[in-house]
Parts: C-alpha cells; structure tokens; sequence
C-alpha cells in the first residue's frame, strides 16, 4: 500500500472534512438535567421569559431617582420610605422626587426609581439618607435592565453545543428540569501487540522483561469518555491477522473505531493491510508531526463482513462500491503519548462531530516560551509542557522526557507545546501556540 503522508495543516483539514460531512445526527434522547452533564444538546433550550423578569439591583444600597442627586450632593437629605430585598416586589406607591428605598442585590427595581446608589456611599440614619462625600450617578447605574440578558423566545443554548456547568446554570434557569441531548456514540478500543498484558488483580499475572501493561486502551477509554462518548475496551489482540481481522470485524459495528499499534512499518506491523481487506478507505496514512507521524485515518464499511470470517472465504466491499454505513477509524502509533496527542488532534475533532456538536476543532491558545527550543524543519511538534499563567502572561515551559513512550513525564505536563517546522530556533520569550487537553 502507498503511503499518504499529509502535514499536521493537511491532515486535520482533511479530518475536519468528513467531521463536517457526517451524514446525520445522532438519534437523541431526554434526561434528567444533571445527566446532561457532557452530553451535547439536541434540541435549543429557548428563554421563556425576558432575562432578568424585572430591572434587577446589583448592589446592596438604596433605590433612588437620579433627578435628586445634584440635592444629595449639595448636602440635602432624601427620605426612606421603606425596603425591598431579593425574591419579593415593591408593594408601596411609586416612588417619587425626594425619597429612597433600601434595596437588597438581586432585588426588583421600585418602580419610579432609575439607579442604586450603593450602601458603602451613605448615610443612613432617622429615616433619612445622606451622602457620605459628593459623587456622580448616571441612571442606569448599579441595576441590569429587564430583558438586557434575554428576551422572551431567544436561544439560549443553541443545539449542538456541549453541556457544560455553564449551559447546566442556563438551562437550570430557564426551568429546564430535563434536556433532549444527543445519544453519545459508542467508541470500539483496540489495542494490538504481543507485548500487551491485561491489567489484573491477581497476583499470579505478572509481566515478563519483555511485556508492559495495556496503557493505551485505558488512556483511549478515558479521552473517550471526557469526550462525552462511551467506549468500549475489546480485548487485547496479538500480532496475529486472524485475530485482528474478528475483532476489527466487531469494530466496524461500532461508531467510531480505534486501533492502538500495528500501524508502523514493522513486519508484524498488521493494521493497515488487515484494513484494506475491508475494503477501507484511508484518507491519510501518516501525518509530519511528532510524536504521531504514523497515525491513520480513514473508514471502513460499517457491518461489512461476517464476524467469523476465515482468510480463504474472505471477499472485500471494495470489489463493489459500498452504498452502506460506514465506519470511521484512527489507527494510532503504539507509544502511548502519540496516542494522546493524536487524540486530542484528529479524534477529538471527529468524536464531537459523531456526538452532534458544532464546535470541533481542537483547542489551541497562546503563551510565551520559557525555553529555548531547536527547530526541526519537517515536523510540527507537540511537546509536553506545562502551562503557567500569572495575571499579565501565560508562560509555557517544556517538560523533559525521554520520547514518546515516557508516561511519568507525559503526566507531569498540563499541555503540548506547539513548535511549526522552520530553520531557525526558537528563542525564550517567543510567542507559542499551546495545544490544549
């Protein structure tokens, strides 16, 4: 098979492209609000109601008309007629020239009044209310305007956004004791090699000097779940074609699959040949990064052979056009911290788009270089890093490790720094783009 090398630009375009192209969304479901935590919203939660219902006080003080304050600052007293606090209306006549209300945060507006002179700011004392020291108001001031939030029948939160504590807050307010959220799609995890020893809670397995534990797919199977996905963890399988082709066989009835090593140039590096038997298209088979350059994408017929299927009796949907479902797989690199960075590159994107969400892309943000860093001229890079930020500067710093399979350090970083490939090295104090995670 050819290889299909794009750079990181390229790769993610085309990622992004079939994201944006998946057919239609998922079937969707109502819950309970709090279970719609991470889920991503089917249906737009509308305000049924102006947001704030009233004009609401922001401060703790007292409701005033602003035609009276060139009287308060000349030394004149205004006369309090009353008080209001938070979740009760103002039941006394309008309030007129001369007088004040106390007012609580959070509290309707008296009607007649058109600002909130805050407590600190007074005096008041016999029924009476004076100005500590002279000082403007304008009307509008200290108090948020009925409607100004929202009005009646606006979009809050529009379908396809993540439900988060933020949109949990918005819906909550509107009333909203459910949601009608999207079904999360079902993620297939399958980690290959002879190398692999399933965790266990027995003490008789113990690992060989030449075995490691299944990292990978738990690694997989949480990104998955903090996706807002469900995954599953297929069982382990060795460098052997017969077995990799059952279970990427019952891969392909997932939504989405992923195959953890197997996808390198190695003799016994069977991913991609065992794909193309399935009639798989792939749409890149190595991207310039680092760590990463390995990393597969592309799809296969989804249900499109029989689980059982031996090697003699196989035929491939690609001897026909497929018409079908299809099934969109990543076969990532073996070690695991280009597992997670090329999760956060590429699958993410596609796991939201399959979950229902419009927002997709990855997330990057900007920090100064704390190090000074040698170029490479091929590769974008995604080193591990630790994001620090004080109140003027965000301060990225690079996290030593030992390539990509050191885990200790992969662990002690908070973010991949992003370095472009160029000739020139990159100096401390240069502006960077910071991978996100």
């Amino acid at each position: 098979m050819a290889e299909h090398i794009l750079s990181y630009e390229q790769a993610l375009d085309e990622v992004l492209k079939h994201a944006r192209a998946v057919a239609s969304p998922p079937a969707h479901e109502r819950i309970d609000l709090l279970d719609a935590l991470g889920h991503v919203l089917a249906e737009p939660v509308i305000a049924p109601r102006a947001h704030p219902p009233f004009d609401r006080s922001t401060r703790d003080g007292y409701a005033i008309r602003t035609e009276d304050f060139d009287a308060l600052n000349a030394g004149q007293a205004l006369r309090l007629i009353g008080s209001v606090r938070a979740g009760e209306s103002w039941r006394g006549a309008e309030l007129a020239s001369g007088q004040a209300i106390e007012i609580m945060t959070g509290a309707p507006l008296p009607a007649g009044a058109d600002a909130v002179i805050m407590l600190e700011h007074v005096v008041a004392e016999n029924e009476s209310l004076r100005l500590r020291q002279p000082r403007a108001l304008r009307a509008g001031e200290n108090f948020v305007a009925r409607g100004s939030e929202a009005r009646s029948g606006d979009v809050l939160l529009p379908a396809g956004c993540r439900i988060g504590p933020a949109e949990i807050a918005v819906a909550a307010s509107c009333g909203a004791a459910q949601l009608t959220v999207f079904e999360q799609p079902k993620v297939a995890i399958i980690p290959t090699g002879d190398e692999l020893v399933e965790l266990s809670l027995s003490p008789q397995a113990a690992l060989t000097d030449a075995q490691i534990y299944n990292s990978n797919s738990h690694a997989l199977a949480a990104l998955v779940r903090s996706e807002g996905a469900s995954a599953g963890r297929l069982k382990i399988v060795p460098d052997d074609r017969q077995e990799l082709f059952e279970r990427i066989a019952q891969g392909s009835m997932w939504d989405m699959m992923l195959l953890s090593g197997g996808v390198s140039m190695g003799k016994h590096d069977l991913v991609e040949g065992v794909l193309a038997e399935f009639g798989a298209e792939f749409f890149f088979t190595g991207a310039k990064i680092q760590p990463g350059r390995p990393i597969v994408f592309g799809r296969v017929p989804k249900n499109g052979v029989v689980l059982s299927a031996k090697a003699e009796d196989r035929t491939s949907p690609a001897e026909t056009p497929w018409q079908g479902e299809w099934t969109y797989f990543f076969g990532l690199p073996g070690n695991p911290i280009s597992t997670q960075v090329c999760f956060h590159l590429f699958v993410a994107p596609m796991l939201r788009a399959l979950a229902g969400e419009t927002d997709i892309a990855p997330r990057f943000a900007e920090a100064r270089l704390a190090d000074h860093v040698r170029a490479n001229p091929e590769l974008t890079r995604f080193l591990p890093a630790e994001l620090t930020s004080a109140f003027d500067a965000a301060t990225i710093h690079l996290i030593g490790w030992q390539g990509s399979g050191d885990l200790a350090a992969n662990a002690r970083a908070n973010c991949y720094c992003v370095l472009p490939p160029r000739d020139e090295d990159f100096t401390t104090g240069e502006t960077v783009r910071v991978l996100l995670r």
